[in-house]
């Protein structure tokens, strides 16, 4: 669709400085070939809400909310996968790491500034809380992540015309997420179910 190639092209792009070489590949790979649902969703809510708002700008804050999401995203496979449990040395793990805290270094600059920032800061937080939960309780409430990161990216779109974003587009798109049993988006999922406008 449209939309997903608009918000692939804008994360790959804002990622184009990053050095060294090695680690920006990593990341355009990741970019390249995961589901682009967290950005594809900000774009469609600034047409839902506007129409009207700059395409240049709400690409950008498209990238933010997908960068982000992917940062977090390869942080939770880290967490709750086997990488902890290899060797001290350096390993490709070690990469991840470092791409997941550029993506989301990334994403928060790109929103810096916009009326999503606070909602970003909160998505980070909530995740950080839900990580250590699961340590210590034992808590699985997956879906929390992409609860958060799809009313960030309505947010960022809804606002990038000056709009407040309305609550029915955000209780809708949390509830979109957590209709989800497993914790990745499938890879050639689309938001075709997002809400027209009416």
């Amino acid at each position: 669709m449209e939309e997903a190639a608009r918000a692939r092209s804008a994360a790959r792009e804002a990622i184009e400085d990053i050095t060294p070489a090695p680690l920006r590949t990593v990341i355009d790979d990741r970019l390249a070939r995961d589901s682009m649902i967290p950005g594809v969703l900000t774009l469609l809510s600034a047409q839902v809400v506007d129409g009207t708002a700059d395409p240049g700008e709400v690409e950008r804050r498209a990238a933010g909310v997908q960068l982000i999401y992917e940062g977090l995203r390869l942080t939770r496979t880290l967490v709750t996968g086997a990488a902890w449990l290899g060797d001290a040395g350096s390993t490709p793990e070690d990469v991840d790491v470092l791409a997941a805290d550029v993506l989301v270094a990334r994403g928060f600059r790109l929103l810096a500034r916009t009326e999503a920032s606070a909602k970003a800061v909160d998505t980070v937080q909530a995740f950080g809380r839900e990580q250590t939960d699961r340590h210590v309780r034992g808590t699985t409430a997956v879906r929390s992540l992409e609860a958060n990161v799809f009313e960030l990216a309505v947010i960022a779109g809804a606002t990038a015309a000056g709009h407040e974003t309305p609550l029915a587009l955000r209780q809708y798109v949390v509830g979109l997420a957590e209709a989800f049993g497993d914790p990745r988006f499938p890879p050639r999922w689309t938001a075709s179910r997002a809400p027209s406008k009416r």
